[in-house]
């Protein structure tokens, strides 16, 4: 089982933010997922990063993949190097 931390859209039409979650990478992108660790709003100024970085850690320790997007966003919040 391959286990992603990924974007999960929420949010109106045209007015998104997402949540940040761990999620088998089979699922779908808004379906189902293991465990919900911050939020991301970019709709804002500045954009608003709320992520536990202790939750982050210890998925990364066993085995979870960030995807390109949340790991960019992860590093901007400071929870990952």
């Amino acid at each position: 089982m391959a286990v992603k931390i990924r974007l999960r859209r929420m949010g109106a039409k045209k007015a998104p933010f997402y949540r940040v979650v761990v999620a088998d990478s089979r699922f779908p992108r808004d379906g189902r997922f293991i465990e919900e660790i911050g939020y991301y709003n970019p709709t804002v100024e500045p954009p608003v990063i709320k992520v536990d970085a202790d939750k982050v850690q210890q998925w990364i320790a066993n085995g979870a993949q960030p995807t390109e997007t949340v790991r960019a966003i992860l590093k901007k919040s400071g929870a990952i190097k």
